[in-house]
This record gives structure tokens, C-alpha cells and sequence, in this order.
């Protein structure tokens, strides 16, 4: 089936259950809060891009992780390899890969208030209570971590009554989960309450390999576990703590030659993430005042090894072509914020300006040892054989610390303004054991001003001009001379201006609500990430280079529709439209004028739950992207893709049972692609890509308490 004839049949199979659904009027609507920002505030008055899944949107997806969740969001794209996606990209501004050298994220990714950038694998969506993506840079909310956005994740609290939730999951593929989830307060002490949520998932992916005959060589075994407890000290004081671990092991084995679902590796690797972190939260009400404490600490164990010829002895024959890559990274870090917010604003009081103040620090380390093990002998070639047997250390520490400041003063009682600074300054200290070492530091400044109209009961309007960073770094292993170190090893900061005009509309009698967002980026210095192969016969010297080479314009729109015309019937649909221009680049004049990579043009989701009766009810959505370009370094690109969900539920009184499909339709489709040359003996420049999921299906059975 074709993309266009897909997308009619599902767009059409979507609105006859509409038609056919029961014409209840629904009940009012729900207020929405948002909570990423300093201050909690309604959907409706926030001031920028904004696509949030709600706790039911979030239940009804079978399969549990982020991932899952990218393809419901417009202008939100991933970058995933062999796992699980560490890295995101928003409105075509993020990394793609691993770094080499600085590890710093252009998208920042936050789960209950830890700061998980760069470390998007272990964000499982079980028992989540709400996922904002906040598109556009966060310059005074984040710093140098959002320069694109942001992704935050709150996990559902401690309730005042004791409740529960349990899900067992069992799909084709050897998918097998189970969660579990309950708390309450404790008993005889309703001034704590606490959350248990428990998650495992498991499965033994969907490609074969073909050499040592196993099917499981891309599967995956997943641990979530989080405690979170909260204290009321006192009518004035209270207190949350949380403790997460995440135990994630993938193997490693997705790349082959041909571009089918086979694969050829003798020594398939990992791809897995073992994270521990803790964090404090303390509200203290004082004369007028709040006063809030942010306390976080993570530790993270990341194995990332990969066989680098993926072949065996009999595929590449003649030759002895014989790679493998290893890296163990330990990353450990410390982050502490205090924030003094005053009264919200209260128009029936007269208080018309309100302000948040702060402080932040973020201590981090990591150590990376590498190891990369290599054979290459030619028996037609009076070159001898080749040999490699690298070991390294690589040290890394920085500290981030930042001043800033959020105003709010009311115009009228119907207009906001609002404007917010962030200065930070960064410190790194780098060296390993090929005797390089760096120690950069950038001092950077953000914000944001916003005007917020309320144009009458069910309209609100804004409009903001916002500033992002991030800062500088250095490249790694580039071979290059220590000559050309000012303008190829080290790299300056990126900022981006960011423009928006939106809107957003309350349908009452329809229960239906609208946001739509136009916006417009202007990308000074901007970080360009292109791939080099030093040696083309040893794939494990492809690596990435990292250069403030371009200027770019990113430009665009973003819908959301949501709407809830009867108790019966829920619907949704989002679109983003996205230009993007390389305006000027100094290394690679030809790609002036090209889309900026993973930067698709059109990206869109849209669906819907239809109770039948009380107890059946029919979940359909569609998803998909236009084609992207892959990298930065080359003019290859993905083809466009739709994919189709479906999920056909019971309930009963405590008792759920789905049986749900995705990608219905089986949509062959590709998320990453890498070009260079991995065939002996001349090792020609040749596209891979990696495909996303087959179809999928299962049964849930879900029982809540």
C-alpha cells in the first residue's frame, strides 16, 4: 500500500467512527498545567511551542518508552543506532551520534527534575503522569542544555488515597513486560505518602542473525524501579525525594551490507545504560514568598560496543577484515538550584508583578575507556597485513554555573509581559592518555520576552522573541595537527534567535481546543557535526568532527487539535511544517542552500478512541515524516514514511484487555543513515541505513487497584 493511499484509508477509517459515535455532549473542559516551567501555569497561558501527552494519552500506548512517544510529536525527530535514542532533535537542531569530546546536548531532557540530557535511553514512560515537549530554545529556563528545547517527563505522584496499577504485556518478537505500580500514605501518617512503580521489558528484537543463527541479537532487557516520597514537615514546609534506577541492556548487531533485517556479525555488541539517581525537592513558604531547593545527583555506567566490519570470516573472504570497537563510560554528576518565587499574579488582588530569581550549579565527570581491536590482511596486496590494538582513558569534568531571573507584570487584565535572563558560565577540563588535553570555558548569555493577550474568554495570543546557547567544546582523535588547533580542534558556543507569533482556542461547545505556533530561527555559529573515515580500510577510525562552519534559518509552523466531542469519542491531530537552510558553510560550500539534516519538512500524527459500547472501545492513529537528509557531511537521505496503530480494547470494572498493532501496515522505513566505506578491498562510500520497527503486535492486560 502506497503512503498517499495509506494515508487516505486510515484518515477516512478514523472519521466514519466519528460519525457513528454516540452524540453525548461531553463534560466541560479539563484544565491542563503545565509544569516544566518555574511556576505551574495553565496550558492556555503559557508563551511558547508546547505539545503535551496527558497520563491517558501516555496509558494508551503498548509499548512504554520515549521512543514510542517521538512519533506522536511534530518537529521532534530521533537519532537511534543500535538501543535505545540518547539524542533528539527539535525543529532539525540536535546531535545525531555520540560525541567525540564535549558532551554537551542541544535538547534538554529532564524526568522529575533530573537533568538526563544526552541520556534519553532510560526514559521509560510507565506510570507517567505528563510529556511536555517544549519546542524552541529555553535559554532562561535551561541554559546552555536546551538550545533547541525541551523534553520533560513527570512521573505520576503519590496519591492521598492508596491506588495502584498493573500491566502485563506479551507481543510478537518475544515482547514480554510487566509493571507495577501503587502507593498512598502511610498508614497512620498521612503526612507522608509515597509511590512504588516497577517496570521490566524484554524483547528479542526483530532482526536474525544469519552466521550464528540467533534471533536475539538485538534484543533488549529493560529495569525501571522508583521510589518517590512525599513529606509535609509542616504547613509550610514540605518535602519530595526521589530515588530511580534504570538498568537497560540492548545488543548490539543492527548494521549489515545489504540493508535487509539480516545480519552477518561474528561479535555482536551492547548498547546498554545502568543509571542510579536521587533527587531532593524542599518548598518552603516564607513571608511572601517561596523558597525551593533543588538537589539531583546521577550515576550512569554506558557499555557501547559494536562489531565494526559486521561481517564474519565466511562474508568477507578472501580477506581478513576483522573489527571490533568497545567504550565503557562511567558519567557521574551533581546539580544543586535554589529559586525565591513571589505571589503569582492575582488580578483580584491588584498584584500585577511577580518574579522568580535563582541560582544553579551543575558539577559533571565521566571517564571513557576505549578499547578498538582490528585485522586487515589482503592476499592480493604487497602491503602487509594490518593490526590494531588501541587502548585509551579519556577524562572529562566541567562545572556549570548560572545566574537568573523570570518577570511577570500585568499590562491590563487581559495582557502579560513577560521576560526572562539566564547568564551561565562553563569550565571544562579534559586529557587521555594520547596526551591531548583541552580546558575550555565559555561565558554565555539567554532569554526570552514574551507578550501574552487573553482576547477574550477563549482566546489567548502571545508573541516572544527568545535567546539560546550552548557552549563550545573540542574534537577527539581527528588525527589533525596540533596547527590547525584554533579553527578545527576547538569549537566556539552556537546561538540561536527564535521568533514566535501563537495561539491558542477553546471550542466550549465543541470541547475542542486548538494551539498553533509560527515561528522563525536565526542559528548564529552554528555546531555542524560531519563524519570522516582518517583510514579507509579501519571503520573504527569513522568519527565525527564538529565545527562552527555554518550559519542556518529554521522556519515553520506548528497545530495541535484536541477535541472530545462526546463521552465517547476522543480525537487529536498535530502537523509540523519545517524549512531549514544551511546559509553558509565554510567547509562544505556545496551544501549551501540544502535542509540542515534530520530537519524532515513535514511531520504529522493524528488519531482516535471511539467507546463502541460502555465496555469496547477502538484506539486508531497514524504517524509519519517526509524524507530527511542524513547528515551534514553528505546529500543521502530517508524515504517518507506513514505509519498505522491500532488497538482494540475491553473493559470491566478494574480490568482492561488490548489487543493492539503498530505500524499495521508493515512500513518498511529507515530512521539513521551513515556513508562511508565498510566492502573490501577498495571500500567504496556507500549509504547504510537503519530500519525502524516491523510490525508489531500483542495483548495487554491491565488491572487497576
Amino acid at each position: 500500500m502506497t503512503n498517499l493511499s495509506f494515508r487516505l484509508f486510515s484518515v477516512l477509517l478514523i472519521y466514519t467512527a466519528s460519525l457513528f459515535a454516540a452524540p453525548v455532549i461531553a463534560d466541560s473542559i479539563e484544565e491542563i498545567i503545565v509544569k516544566a516551567n518555574y511556576r505551574e501555569t495553565l496550558l492556555e497561558e503559557n508563551d511558547g511551542s508546547l505539545l503535551l501527552l496527558e497520563e491517558k494519552q501516555l496509558q494508551d500506548q503498548p509499548m512504554k518508552h520515549f521512543e514510542e512517544l517521538t512519533f506522536l510529536v511534530p518537529n521532534l525527530n530521533m537519532a537511534v543506532s543500535d538501543g535505545r535514542p540518547r539524542y533528539f532533535q527539535i525543529r532539525g537542531i540536535g546531535e545525531r551520534s555520540g560525541y567525540e569530546g564535549t558532551p554537551n546536548s542541544s535538547v534538554g531532557f529532564i524526568i522529575d527534575d533530573i537533568d538526563f540530557s544526552g541520556q534519553g535511553g532510560v526514559a521509560s514512560s510507565f506510570d507517567m503522569e505528563q510529556v511536555e515537549v517544549h519546542r524552541g530554545p529555553q535559554g532562561s529556563r535551561m541554559g546552555a542544555n536546551a538550545l533547541a528545547g525541551m523534553i520533560y517527563m513527570r512521573s505520576k505522584e503519590p496519591s492521598d488515597s492508596f491506588e495502584g496499577l498493573s500491566e502485563l504485556t506479551l507481543g510478537s518478537d518475544g515482547i514480554r513486560n510487566i509493571g507495577l505500580a501503587f502507593g498512598g500514605p502511610f498508614e497512620g501518617n498521612t503526612a507522608i505518602k509515597y509511590r512504588v512503580s516497577l517496570r521490566q521489558d524484554e524483547t528479542d528484537g526483530f532482526r536474525k542473525n544469519l552466521y550464528l543463527n540467533r534471533d536475539d541479537t538485538t534484543g533488549k532487557e529493560e529495569l525501571t524501579g522508583r521510589l518517590k516520597l512525599n513529606w509535609q514537615l509542616s504547613e509550610i514546609t514540605d518535602l519530595s525525594f526521589l530515588l530511580l534506577n534504570s538498568d537497560f541492556d540492548a545488543s548490539s548487531d543492527t548494521w549489515n551490507i545489504d540493508g535487509s533485517l539480516n545480519t552477518l556479525s561474528d561479535k555482536p555488541g551492547l548498547d546498554s545504560q545502568d543509571t542510579r539517581a536521587y533527587g531532593l525537592k524542599i518548598n518552603h513558604q516564607a513571608t511572601n514568598a517561596i523558597v525551593q531547593s533543588l538537589t539531583s545527583a546521577t550515576n550512569s555506567d554506558v557499555t557501547v560496543s559494536y562489531d565494526a566490519d559486521w561481517g564474519n570470516p565466511d562474508s568477507n573472504s578472501p580477506y581478513t577484515y576483522d573489527f571490533f570497537s568497545e567504550t565503557q563510560r562511567s558519567r557521574r554528576s551533581f546539580n544543586q538550584e535554589f529559586r525565591v518565587l513571589s505571589e503569582p499574579l492575582d488580578k483580584t488582588l491588584d498584584d500585577d508583578f511577580a518574579w522568580v530569581i535563582g541560582a544553579y550549579y551543575l558539577k559533571l565527570n565521566e571517564r571513557n575507556d576505549i578499547r578498538d581491536l582490528g585485522t586487515y590482511i589482503d592476499p592480493f596486496s604487497p602491503w602487509p597485513p594490518y593490526f590494531k590494538d588501541v587502548s585509551a582513558t579519556r577524562d572529562y569534568a566541567s562545572e556549570n554555573k548560572a545566574i537568573f531571573g523570570s518577570f511577570d507584570y500585568s499590562l491590563s487584565p487581559s495582557m502579560r509581559l513577560s521576560f526572562g535572563l539566564r547568564w551561565e558560565d562553563w569550565e571544562a577540563d579534559y586529557s587521555d592518555t594520547f596526551g591531548e588535553s583541552f580546558s575550555p570555558s565559555d561565558q554565555m548569555f539567554g532569554g526570552k520576552v514574551s507578550l501574552i493577550n487573553q482576547w477574550d474568554q477563549s482566546t489567548n495570543i502571545y508573541a516572544s522573541i527568545g535567546r539560546g546557547f550552548k557552549s563550545g567544546g573540542f574534537n577527539l582523535g581527528t588525527g589533525l595537527s596540533i596547527e590547525s588547533f584554533n579553527d578545527t580542534l576547538v569549537y566556539e558556543p552556537e546561538y540561536l534567535w527564535n521568533y514566535e507569533i501563537g495561539v491558542n482556542h477553546q471550542f466550549s461547545e465543541s470541547n475542542t481546543g486548538i494551539d498553533m505556533v509560527i515561528f522563525y530561527s536565526d542559528r548564529k555559529d552554528q555546531q555542524v557535526m560531519a563524519s570522516t573515515q582518517v583510514d579507509p580500510g579501519d571503520p573504527n577510525t569513522f568519527t565525527f568532527l564538529t565545527q562552527n562552519a555554518a550559519s542556518g534559518k529554521n522556519y515553520g509552523l506548528e497545530m495541535t487539535v484536541k477535541s472530545n466531542p462526546s463521552d465517547q469519542l476522543s480525537m487529536y491531530a498535530s502537523v509540523g511544517l519545517l524549512r531549514t537552510k544551511v546559509t553558509e558553510h565554510g567547509s562544505n560550500i556545496t551544501l549551501e542552500g540544502r535542509d540542515q539534516a534530520h530537519a524532515p519538512r513535514t511531520s504529522y500524527a493524528a488519531g482516535m478512541k471511539w467507546f463502541v459500547t460502555d465496555d469496547i472501545y477502538l484506539s486508531m492513529g497514524i504517524n509519519g515524516k517526509s524524507s530527511f537528509y542524513y547528515s551534514d557531511s553528505h546529500n543521502n537521505k530517508s524515504s517518507a514514511y506513514t505509519l498505522g496503530n491500532i488497538v482494540l480494547g475491553y473493559q470491566r470494572d478494574q480490568w482492561k484487555y488490548e489487543f493492539w498493532v503498530r505500524n499495521i501496515f508493515d512500513e518498511y522505513f529507515s530512521l539513521r543513515g551513515f556513508y562511508f566505506g565498510n566492502v573490501p578491498p577498495d571500500f567504496p562510500a556507500t549509504l547504510f541505513e537503519r530500519q525502524g520497527d516491523p510490525r508489531h503486535m500483542g495483548l495487554i492486560v491491565r488491572y487497576e487497584f
